[in-house]
């Protein structure tokens, strides 16, 4: 650190003191000593006055005349006892010392001591307790009285209530407020496995703000040649319960199959670690309540090479027998899928998807001459808009 000259406070006199706070602290520091000759004076006057210059130049407020005190012996000056705390080292600009120029806007003094500085060059100062200030010591006030106090509608009167309305209506649109529609294609895939090969798919879209939205849902599968196995859509009202999750609830119609009828009610969204979940559950007109969890989560290898785990699972209360369906753990699904995003709105993706129907699910698959494990290698496109 570059050595700061308090060599004013040991060549003038008490009287000689800068006139600023710091001047009542170092009052009475020490007892007078004898007065000295007409000559002494003259010296200590001449040095004062240097000194004074160069504290002006530092930023101290050091006051006309402060000079023409009487000046005391150098020795008389006990700096062990001076409380620098207060004195104002905050604007210096380019100040000299030792030669070159000290920046001591950011030191804090209250810790110096200055027990020795009878030498210039400030050997006895301890220089371990210096605290450089930063922005994190700036407080953080509340806004002014005056903020918010003017009329609620300033504007009207400059610009008009016709473009104000126009303003506001432009606001709503831009952060809240607008209607949207967004459609998925989340799973269109071909599916190669044992037997005939398959196919699958699986979309979804809403429209509406970011608090209610109109959802629209439909999956289903089958093998080429033969009839549709599964399809279904539904119509949800979504609701928004916290920031990453809807809350749902409408109606599911079976297109395949028996004819039946759902209440829907379910959660979406995504849950911690970025994991996209879809749960919900279904009572039937025929009385039957279904449930089904579905997860997916997506896995960046680069920016656009994605790798994404999913898995599904589903349950039921009860034996349904002309659906193929057990009680209790009903079907489970795996999969692992890689997908390229030419764009973000589309994807092909290829990957291996493996389902296994458990217990009386299992039973009723197999008395239907179908596979109660099956394997798929599958090759589809993801998009959206």
């Amino acid at each position: 650190m570059k050595t700061f000259n308090f060599s004013f406070f040991a060549s003038v006199a008490a009287g000689a003191v800068l006139a600023s706070p710091a001047a009542a602290q170092h009052a009475g520091h020490s007892p007078a000593e004898p007065q000295q000759s007409a000559e002494a004076q003259a010296d200590a006057k001449v040095k004062c006055e240097e000194e004074a210059a160069r504290h002006r130049a530092m930023g101290h407020p050091v006051t006309e005349g402060a000079c023409e005190r009487t000046a005391q012996p150098e020795a008389a000056m006990d700096h062990s006892t001076m409380d620098h705390s207060q004195m104002n080292h905050g604007d210096m600009g380019q100040a000299e010392a030792s030669g070159s120029s000290t920046d001591h806007g950011q030191m804090d003094h209250s810790q110096m001591n200055h027990g020795q500085t009878g030498s210039q060059d400030m050997q006895g100062m301890d220089h371990s307790s210096m605290q450089m200030g930063s922005n994190d010591d700036i407080p953080l006030l509340p806004p002014p009285p005056e903020a918010g106090s003017g009329p609620a509608r300033a504007a009207v009167a400059i610009w008009g209530e016709e473009a104000m309305n126009e303003a506001r209506r432009e606001l709503v649109r831009e952060t809240d407020g607008g209607m949207r529609f967004w459609f998925q294609g989340d799973r269109l895939e071909y599916r190669a496995r044992e037997g005939a090969d398959g196919y699958l798919w699986d979309i979804q879209g809403y429209y509406g703000g970011d608090i209610d939205k109109f959802w629209f849902k439909s999956e289903g599968e089958g093998s080429f040649g033969e009839p549709v196995e599964g399809a279904e859509v539904q119509a949800l009202w979504s609701r928004a319960i916290a920031p990453f999750f809807d809350f749902q609830a409408g109606v599911r119609q079976d297109l395949t199959g028996p004819e039946r009828t759902h209440a829907v009610i379910g959660i979406q969204g995504i849950a911690p670690y970025q994991f996209e979940v879809d749960v919900a559950a279904f009572v039937s007109n025929k009385g039957n309540v279904t449930a089904r969890f579905e997860g997916e989560l997506d896995q960046r290898i680069t920016q656009r090479l994605i790798l994404q785990p999913r898995a599904e699972i589903a349950l039921s209360v009860q034996d349904i027998p002309e659906l193929g369906i057990g009680a209790g753990l009903d079907r489970i699904e795996a999969g692992l899928r890689l997908r390229y995003e030419f764009a973000r709105e589309f994807a092909p993706y290829v990957g291996v998807s493996q389902e296994w129907r458990i217990g009386d699910s299992a039973d009723y698959a197999r008395a239907a001459g179908e596979d109660s494990s099956v394997t798929n290698y599958v090759v589809g496109i993801r998009f959206w808009f």
